[in-house]
């Protein structure tokens, strides 16, 4: 059982009214608080207070305290008749502590949030982030590209010493300034490459995007090339008339409207694939599919193409893989540790040949995720940056290529070839 001891100075300087009294719950009820006055009437084990730290100071409280959990044994009373009732005394020099501390936690929990907020909300610290360098290119020589097109040969991957300008498994990542355009539009046109461009748009995604997508592609995309437009939506009637150039066309494929945009989102890789088998390998020899809130700003020609090409996402290409958001549920299919960098399922393409077998692989696993009760992350997103962990993308493209302005400036974005739209997603994702 322990005693609470406080000490008082002289009985001549005590006055009265600086103290409140009043029971004190954080002791048990098996403690005893006594209140000592004058200090003359009773004495204390000094050196058995040294093992309980500094409890004891006979001088420097001004109508002050000492109040501590004190063994009953260490105190020897003379004048039992000088024991008051039990009270605790509050003082106020013991409440400015308090109150240093409470500010110091303050102040230390301050700057967590702040950084929280900032990273969300201030362009200022998005351009911080920026600055964070990337990987070097650990080639020494662009003939040891693993080339996914032809025209790698003619890459300069030291033009770019800011950036990141190939993978470990020497594939490249194609950033302004490396390539010859005109080089690439020329080697292609001699091969007969052709390409077919996806897109969905559902709902209310048709209304808000879809025109301006289309008349943005037919300025920018593949222009060199034969392309064949393919948009997937559940109102064919309502897809705008477009005027296409000679070598393009368009097919409009009607799907089922779905009443969670997840599932939209998600099952498009199951409408790839079957139009792949049945239409694409029949004419083109590359695909791409894109999402469609997004608006064409620059060139995106043939330097693009290659075996399988996946999307450096602009959010992340700076970051440590630690914050990269990979689906880390063990239950799902798309469940990773750890990756190589963080890919955007806003643009993805390469052969037919490889774009009907990653559509395939990652519709299979979000069906068995599906049946589990499962549901990835990101969805399909997190699917693809699975399928690109266990099959390495022979091209990757630098945020260039999808960008969004709110982001802020970012030096090693010299060209945006493709801008993320304004989005409301609660107008648009109500179906």
């Amino acid at each position: 059982m322990y005693t609470a001891a406080a000490v008082l100075p002289d009985s001549g300087s005590l006055d009265q009214s600086v103290y409140t009294c009043r029971t004190d719950p954080y002791y048990s009820n098996q403690s005893t608080y006594i209140l000592l006055s004058p200090p003359s009437q009773f004495t204390l084990s000094k050196s058995k207070f040294s093992h309980h730290g500094s409890l004891y100071k006979r001088a420097g409280f001004e109508a002050g305290l000492l109040l501590s959990k004190v063994p009953r044994w260490l105190l020897k009373r003379k004048h039992p008749q000088s024991f008051l009732p039990v009270y605790r005394v509050q003082q106020k020099q013991s409440t400015m502590i308090i109150q240093r501390i409470r500010s110091i936690l303050k102040l230390l929990l301050f700057f967590p949030i702040a950084w929280c907020i900032m990273f969300y909300t201030a362009p200022s610290v998005r351009f911080l982030i920026g600055l964070i360098p990337m990987d070097e290119c650990p080639l020494e020589n662009v003939k040891m590209l693993a080339l996914g097109n032809s025209a790698d040969t003619d890459l300069n991957l030291w033009s770019r010493s800011d950036v990141q300008t190939c993978t470990t498994w020497n594939a490249p990542i194609i950033w302004e300034g490396m390539f010859n355009p005109s080089h690439y539009d020329q080697i292609h046109r001699s091969r007969g490459s052709s390409v077919a461009l996806t897109v969905f748009a559902v709902g209310r995604y048709l209304d808000a995007y879809l025109e301006a997508f289309l008349k943005s592609s037919e300025r920018y995309f593949m222009l060199s090339l034969p392309v064949i437009y393919y948009v997937f939506t559940d109102t064919p009637e309502k897809v705008p008339n477009i005027k296409l150039a000679p070598n393009r066309k368009m097919k409009v494929i009607r799907v089922e409207k779905h009443t969670r945009w997840q599932d939209i989102s998600m099952l498009r890789m199951k409408s790839i694939s079957d139009i792949i088998e049945s239409d694409i390998r029949h004419h083109s020899t590359h695909v791409f599919c894109f999402d469609v809130d997004q608006v064409f700003t620059g060139r995106f020609g043939p330097e693009a193409l290659g075996d399988t090409v996946a999307l450096l996402h602009a959010f992340y290409y700076h970051l440590p893989k630690r914050l990269f958001t990979y689906d880390r549920n063990p239950k799902s299919k798309a469940f990773m540790k750890t990756g190589d960098f963080y890919y955007h399922a806003a643009v993805f393409g390469g052969s037919w040949k490889n774009v009907k077998a990653l559509t395939e692989a990652c519709y299979k696993s979000i069906m068995e995720d599906k049946e589990n009760n499962v549901e990835a992350l990101w969805h399909d997103e997190s699917h693809l940056n699975k399928y690109f962990w266990l099959h390495k993308p022979s091209r990757i493209l630098s945020p260039e290529y999808c960008w969004d302005t709110n982001i802020g400036y970012r030096a090693d974005i010299r060209v945006q070839r493709l801008l993320w739209a304004p989005k409301n997603y609660d107008e648009l994702r109500t179906l």
